[in-house]
């Protein structure tokens, strides 16, 4: 039993380093990148559905409004993603990860703009440091992990407040209602304000406009 634990720790000690790697590649390759939105979403997406559609016209106004796009690099609303900034010979990220399931790279990505990680958090910190704003599209567990660790973030100020937009108001209203009816007013557990750091958008085009209008509002540059 001893021995069984004692390995445990050491194999515990020796993934420190797999960490650090991981961190390093990505700082790396993503530091030269430039400004850039990350777009969230459904692996699952298929490329018929009107979201997919819509990402990938999202991304390609990203693109011609002057910013790279960063995804998960995955399949649906990731490949969406980097389908519509390939189509407008923007800056085509993706940030993958490896899984037993759903998840590999798409063909969008640009060759040596791709990175793949093992852990999830590690992956996170990418998507935190080096988007000028989050587009979040209709998704999973995941996007929603990804949608609240930025809004904690923001909200305990321990990163600078960037612009968070939810697409498709059908979708995200059952969410949002609990969050303003039982969240704030019931149970007092967020602030008023904090319903502002999100955006609710319904088109490709009000999606791009908030992000352009939060780097002009608060005569920001969309950089690192």
């Amino acid at each position: 039993m001893n021995r069984d634990w004692n390995e445990i720790k050491t194999n515990d000690s020796w993934a420190v380093f797999k960490i650090m790697a991981e961190f390093v590649e990505g700082f790396e390759k993503l530091a030269k990148i430039g400004p850039c939105v990350t777009i969230f979403g459904s692996a699952r997406t298929p490329d018929n559905h009107p979201y997919y559609k819509m990402a990938e016209e999202i991304a390609a106004k990203i693109v011609r409004h002057g910013y790279g796009v960063i995804t998960g690099g995955g399949p649906g609303i990731m490949e969406a993603g980097n389908k519509g900034a390939k189509s407008e010979n923007g800056k085509s990220v993706g940030v993958n990860i490896i899984l037993p399931f759903e998840q590999s790279s798409n063909i969008y990505i640009d060759p040596d703009k791709i990175i793949t990680f093992d852990y999830f958090f590690v992956r996170k910190v990418m998507f935190m440091k080096y988007s000028q704003g989050f587009i979040v599209m209709p998704g999973g567990f995941g996007t929603l992990d990804e949608l609240f660790e930025a809004l904690t973030l923001i909200q305990t100020k321990k990163v600078g407040r960037f612009p968070i937009v939810l697409v498709g108001s059908d979708y995200w209203k059952g969410l949002l209602q609990w969050i303003e009816e039982i969240m704030l007013k019931q149970e007092k557990n967020i602030n008023e304000q904090d319903l502002d750091l999100i955006n609710i958008v319904d088109s490709a085009t009000d999606a791009v406009a908030v992000i352009d209008e939060f780097y002009s509002k608060y005569l920001l540059s969309p950089n690192f």
